[in-house]
Order: structure tokens, then sequence, then C-alpha cells
């Protein structure tokens, strides 16, 4: 598994490494409409960018995997109660368990 793992990982530092020298020039980055500027090298602005935007695709899955579990809670309480009748009614019992809503 650690084999996979840098058979990964390291062609990605490679590129990385290859970009941060490729790109060194000084670019000025402005907000607008803010007054705010900024002087940094380029490959700094690209690798920023690209970490915002993991972080907020990651904070979009794991979002939308909250509600996944929730659904996932309610189904299971529900497969639950539903069993709950089956044995109560194959034991004859005609009586069913109030429903939960």
């Amino acid at each position: 598994m650690k084999l996979i793992h840098w058979l990964v990982t390291a062609p990605i530092a490679l590129v990385l490494v290859v970009f941060a020298v490729s790109n060194r020039a000084e670019v000025t980055v402005t907000l607008w409409p803010l007054p705010f500027e900024l002087q940094t090298r380029l490959f700094l602005v690209v690798l920023v960018a690209l970490f915002v935007g993991f972080l907020i695709g990651g904070f979009v899955v794991w979002i939308g995997s909250l509600r996944r579990r929730r659904e996932a809670r309610q189904q299971a309480r529900r497969i639950e109660m539903l069993e709950h009748e089956m044995a109560g009614l194959r034991a004859g019992n005609t009586a069913l368990p109030p429903a939960h809503g």
C-alpha cells in the first residue's frame, strides 16, 4: 500500500516543484473593488487558488454527505419499525405498534 502511495505522491510532488520553479515571475494581485494589492510569485497565486478550490470542494461534499447520512438514519429507523411490525404479525399479534413520525 505504501508503494502505491509513493507512486502517486512522488509524481504529483515533482510536477508541483517543476511548476513552482518555472513560474517564479512577480505578479500583482488585486481584489477589485477593494483597494488591496499584493505583489507575489505567480506559482503561489496558482497553488493557493487550487488549494482554496480543493477546500471548497471538500466542504461541499461534506455537506452533501451529512444529508445522505440523515436520510440513511431515517430509513434505518423506518426499517426497524417495519421489522418490529412484521415480527408482531408473524407471532399472531394483530395489535400494531404506534407509528413514529
